[in-house]
């Protein structure tokens, strides 16, 4: 199905669509015509409305919850996260354990494309400058080890699976705007990767949902 301007309609699920990026997600999404099914443990703290949208309760951790939700989708957005931050960091598997119900969901109802969100500083860039990399290892990586830890899990068990996965591994998040200009790097380091908003990890998502470069691939993105 097409929309006026040209492009493929596609059916969404996006699920923690109440978060920073998730709620971008579900924006753009409705702007650019798709049709999206909104899964959030509390569906009225989004208060967004669109003819085009579906908001249901659903919890990750319970898949009896949203697993019907899945049925004749194209993809999958989850932009799953623990609230809190520095200083809040608690052992979690919300990440691999919430994904792990969410692909399980998508092989029964036959979808094979998937958004995930992890974090560039997972991995330490060797092209980032050198006191960045210290104060990645030495206080991010510490300060949030129970997340990263569980994000890491998350990967591993994304990979070993043969849907069209994409892992968006954002540094810095910020509230901008959307710009629509950032720079990305498909399976390696982005340089000088420090920052970049909600908004436009949302953009690119919305914007490559059929991009098969980035399939089965690990994606960094920055300004």
């Amino acid at each position: 199905m097409k929309n006026p301007q040209n492009t493929t309609i596609y059916k969404l699920i996006i699920v923690g669509a109440n978060g920073g990026i998730g709620r971008q997600c579900v924006e753009q999404a409705l702007q650019a015509g798709h049709i999206v099914t909104a899964i959030l443990r509390n569906p009225a703290k989004l208060t967004t409305e669109h003819p085009n949208l579906k908001k249901v309760s659903g919890d990750v951790m319970q898949p009896g919850t949203f697993e019907n939700h899945f049925e004749n989708q194209d993809a999958v957005i989850s932009a799953i996260g623990v609230a809190g931050g520095f200083g809040s960091d608690k052992p979690t598997t919300l990440y691999s354990q919430g994904n792990a119900h969410i692909l399980k969901a998508m092989e029964q109802k036959g979808i094979k494309r998937m958004f995930l969100i992890s974090a560039s500083a997972i991995e330490i860039s060797p092209v980032l400058p050198f006191y960045i990399r210290l104060i990645e290892k030495y206080v991010v990586q510490k300060l949030l080890k129970h997340m990263y830890a569980d994000l890491h899990k998350m990967e591993i068990l994304v990979k070993s699976n043969n849907i069209s996965w994409t892992i968006i591994r954002p540094p810095q998040l910020t509230n901008q705007a959307v710009s629509g200009k950032y720079r990305i790097a498909i399976n390696a380091f982005l340089k000088n990767c420090l920052k970049i908003s909600r908004a436009d990890v949302a953009h690119f998502i919305i914007n490559n949902i059929a991009n098969q470069d980035t399939y089965q691939a690990t994606v960094e993105i920055g300004y």
